[in-house]
C-alpha cells in the first residue's frame, strides 16, 4: 500500500491546529494512504509532559511509526556519509519510504537529494 511518509513539518502543523493539514492528511487516509513516519520525528516535536498535544496525539494513532533500530540507525549514518549531509533524521525519513510513497516534506531539497542517492521511487510533496 502507499504511504504518506511525514516529516517534523505535518506534525508541527498538526500540533499547531493547522486545519488544512488536517485535511491534507485526513483527505490521503479517505484515499487510501497510510501515514509512516518513525520516532526521532515524533521526538522532534513531543513537548508536552502533562498530554496537551491532542492534536498531535490523535494523530499518532493513525500512524505508523516505524521502529527506528541498530540496522536502520546504521543506514541513516552510512546515507548521510554517502550525501555529504548531517541529518540522519531525514535520512531515515528517506529510508522508510517505500516506492510509490510520498513524503510530506518542509526541506523538499535535502529530501530529494538523499532520496536520488537511494533510488527509491517515491516522490517529494512540500509542505
Amino acid at each position: 500500500m502507499t504511504a504518506l511518509v511525514l516529516d517534523a513539518g505535518a506534525l508541527i502543523a498538526i500540533d499547531r491546529n493547522d486545519r488544512a493539514m488536517a485535511a491534507r492528511l485526513y483527505a490521503a487516509l479517505e484515499n487510501g494512504f497510510d501515514l509512516r513516519t518513525h520516532p526521532m520525528v515524533v521526538a522532534q516535536v513531543w513537548r508536552d509532559p502533562h498530554g496537551r498535544q491532542a492534536n498531535l496525539a490523535r494523530l499518532l494513532h493513525a500512524v505508523d511509526v516505524v521502529p527506528l533500530d541498530d540496522r536502520l540507525g546504521r543506514a541513516a549514518g552510512l546515507l548521510c556519509a554517502d550525501t555529504d549531509t548531517n541529518d540522519p533524521i531525514d535520512a531515515a525519513i528517506v529510508l522508510i519510504a517505500e516506492p510509490g510513497d510520498r513524503v510530506l516534506t518542509s526541506d523538499r531539497d535535502d529530501i530529494s537529494s538523499l532520496l536520488d542517492a537511494t533510488g527509491t521511487e517515491a516522490r517529494v510533496v512540500a509542505i
